[in-house]
């Protein structure tokens, strides 16, 4: 039976209201404003037949703001004629619908279903939120529903663990802003979090770690700190499922297989294709020892799952499947037997089969797989669903052979990258995803035509939390981000129209404030853009403030209320620092940014790539290479680019023959992320730039030797051209993590004096 859901208020007349656009997150479908407003009233009357559960959220998200009562229909409450029809409520996202009228004689929601009375009210909170000090909400109708069946946000509580009560929370954000996924990654080398009971091990040693890398990954420091034991029992399991349920929020478990397995093998080492011993990891990145594909793994696995299926009734069971080193298998003899034994044609083939034997396990439980996009190496098991991390290649070859897929990209979708400049923000993976760029992103890609794209399920972000060391920090690095991200899933995200987005972001950060969430401000600073100018580049610099209160200057002096005014894009003519700020009513109110550039003969200039970088490392494209910024090697921000098992080829353009003697770059070194040196380096020029001569090459040991800080002495050049080729480390060797994967390859700045 279809029902309409009625929440009458008792009201006031009133005079006519200022109908300014309202500032709800995400913003709905459609809005119709009328005439008239409604009085809030100091008593909230609910109709008694109005769903339980989620009108006691409405009262306790609303306390204090009134008292409450509920009453008959004969005593003020009545139902309306405009229902939706059945139809309508097939699928996920018509669950999700809803409408409200708001009117001088209350506010009537209508929905097919309580999830879409629950979402309703998210909506009538924010309107209360906006309007409670003018005491009136203008009169309105709203008619809603998402674009996107899935809007997600993951926590990973193995690299750190988070609390109960803070997982609840964690919960109670996605509900505030209408999402409905709850990713919860339970398992990984760090640390095994899930009480198994028929595996008592796995917590008693897979939940603990002798202890954690602190600080920049590159530093290679630890704290000497014991980590654990810390892990969830299956009746707090159940409690966080039930909570979420009450949210209309589906909890999808994450259960790594067959790579990040190390907490496991701990505890249980017969599961490896070696006989250990073996630890949980102290470090981050990725390790080569993983699970053997052989029958007491699977028999293991099957049991696992058996009880994550009774305590999560989602319908996918997410089985990672990232990041698997084949060194273990391809030195095994069980793993090599099973490859000739079913005609696998390598280990990326016994990944595959791994995968479907799992999938298999799961569908016969009357569930379905979800893993991140490399179980489609060797071949994607029948029913499986992908999350498309690694870019959107992934998810648009799943949507192309029939297959559901998650978009979580990681240049759109990673909070645990920089959300603002690395040098004032706290230290974090690396990558730059600041606000606007979550807010840029389509989980269509252009790539799928229209039958194509009811494939993408929708869109998803992850924090991983190596760099997270308390609930402050996670609420820090996802918030304002998941604002974004909330209008992105709901299909009403418009980049044309970001200033506007981030007025209503602003406006939201104080119910934030309201309720003691620890935020980022990096929207309220500075932030600097090079771009090219006439002589070379230019630094422009903008604030969601009002940009004439930017103050900079030019001698690394922290600018003060008196310092420049900011007009237009600053000339960067020789090597400086410019440091800004921005100001109100003569006080400091944003941290101070500062860029120091080094300027040489290419800086500026026309640059062409031969190989374009990993999407996830792509910021500011190939121009990044001769913008005068130097990156910092302790941060993987803005400042880098990362190129995947492909070379760096990248051609320079003077305009004219120019003179020059020496030539510089930098690589970085980071193995735990497969990032590695280049390989090698040549140098060659032209005056043409078709014809190139080889003028310097450098080789691995030298590059080793410098620490990847590469600045050599080319002799006396006058060329048009510079061409720089930088090799990638190619396929990462045995003993390192990641063995047998192709190498990152991160450069910065290519210079000539």
């Amino acid at each position: 039976m279809i029902r309409a859901f009625l929440l009458i208020l008792l009201f006031f007349s009133g005079v006519a209201f200022s109908q300014n656009k309202l500032h709800l997150i995400p913003y709905p479908q459609k809005v119709e404003f009328q005439k008239g407003e409604f009085i809030i009233p100091e008593n909230f009357k609910f109709d008694k037949n109005l769903p339980v559960k989620e009108t006691a959220y409405f009262k306790k998200r609303t306390a204090g703001m009134f008292t409450f009562s509920s009453g008959k229909k004969e005593e003020g409450a009545h139902l309306v004629n405009t229902l939706f029809t059945p139809q309508s409520v097939i699928g996920q996202q018509k669950k999700e619908k809803y409408a409200i009228e708001v009117s001088s004689g209350g506010i009537v929601i209508n929905s097919s279903t309580n999830q879409g009375y629950f979402l309703a009210l998210q909506t009538l909170i924010q309107l209360i939120e906006q309007y409670k000090d003018s005491g009136k909400i203008p009169a309105m109708k709203i008619e809603d529903e998402p674009k996107f069946a899935w809007r997600g946000m993951h926590l990973d509580v193995c690299r750190h663990f988070f609390t109960v009560d803070e997982v609840k929370q964690y919960i109670d954000y996605l509900a505030m802003y209408k999402l409905n996924t709850f990713h919860w990654h339970l398992t990984d080398d760090q640390g095994w979090r899930i009480e198994i009971k028929k595996y008592p091990k796995l917590t008693q040693i897979g939940s603990k770690r002798k202890e954690s890398m602190i600080g920049a990954y590159v530093d290679n420091t630890f704290d000497g700190k014991p980590y654990g034991p810390y892990f969830y029992t299956q009746d707090q399991i159940k409690e966080v499922v039930k909570y979420a349920q009450e949210r209309h929020i589906t909890v999808v478990p994450e259960i790594e297989m067959p790579g990040h397995a190390l907490a496991a093998l701990s505890a249980y080492p017969e599961l490896a294709c070696t006989k250990g011993p073996f630890e949980p990891a102290t470090k981050w990145g990725v390790f080569d020892d993983v699970f053997c594909p052989k029958e007491e793994t699977f028999t293991f696995l099957e049991n696992v799952l058996d009880e994550v299926i009774q305590l999560f009734p989602s319908q996918y069971i997410h089985i990672g499947g990232d990041e698997c080193p084949k060194t273990r298998w391809k030195e095994c003899p069980h793993c090599q037997e099973l490859i000739r034994k079913n005609n696998l044609k390598n280990e990326h083939g016994l990944q595959s089969y791994f995968i479907h034997r799992i999938e298999k396990y799961v569908n016969s439980k009357g569930r379905k797989i979800i893993g991140w996009d490399e179980i489609l190496e060797g071949g994607l098991a029948p029913n499986a669903a992908i999350m498309s991390w690694t870019g959107i290649k992934g998810g648009v070859e799943a949507a192309k052979t029939g297959h559901f897929a998650v978009m979580t990209p990681g240049s759109y979708c990673y909070f645990d990258h920089y959300q603002g400049d690395p040098a004032t923000e706290p230290n974090a993976f690396g990558g730059f995803t600041p606000l606007d760029k979550v807010y840029s992103y389509n989980p269509i890609p252009e790539e799928l035509n229209a039958e194509q794209s009811k494939y993408i399920l929708g869109v998803q972000a992850n924090l991983w939390t190596e760099y997270i060391l308390d609930f402050k920090q996670v609420q820090y690095m996802i918030f304002p981000r998941l604002f974004a991200l909330s209008e992105v899933g709901w299909g009403t995200a418009d980049p044309k129209n970001y200033k506007e987005f981030e007025g209503r972001v602003i406006h939201e950060f104080k119910n934030l404030d309201k309720l003691g969430i620890n935020y980022a401000k990096s929207i309220y600073n500075v932030s600097g853009k090079v771009v090219p100018s006439e002589n070379g580049v230019a630094y422009e610099l903008s604030t969601s403030q009002d940009q004439n209160g930017i103050r900079y200057t030019l001698n690394g002096k922290d600018p003060e209320a008196n310092a420049s005014i900011y007009k237009n894009p600053v000339p960067v003519s020789k090597s400086m620092t410019i440091k800004s700020a921005y100001f109100e009513n003569g006080q400091l109110k944003s941290a101070i940014s500062s860029q120091t550039f080094t300027i040489s003969k290419t800086t500026g200039k026309k640059i062409t790539l031969l190989e374009q970088p990993s999407e996830n490392y792509s910021f500011g494209g190939e121009f990044t290479l001769v913008d005068g910024i130097i990156g910092n090697q302790r941060q993987l921000g803005k400042t880098w680019l990362g190129f995947q098992g492909k070379d760096v080829v990248a051609t320079i353009d003077f305009g004219q023959k120019a003179q020059f003697s020496e030539v510089y770059f930098n690589t970085l070194d980071n193995k735990g992320s497969w990032i590695h040196f280049a390989k090698s380096a040549q140098i060659f020029v032209s005056d043409n730039g078709t014809d190139f001569k080889l003028i310097k090459e450098i080789g691995k040991e030298e590059i080793l030797s410098a620490k990847g800080k590469i600045k050599v002495n080319v002799g006396i050049q006058n060329s048009k051209y510079i061409k720089v080729n930088i090799e990638n480390a190619g396929i990462i060797p045995a003993g390192n993590p990641g063995a047998d994967s192709k190498a990152w390859l991160f450069v910065d700045e290519i210079g000539v004096n």
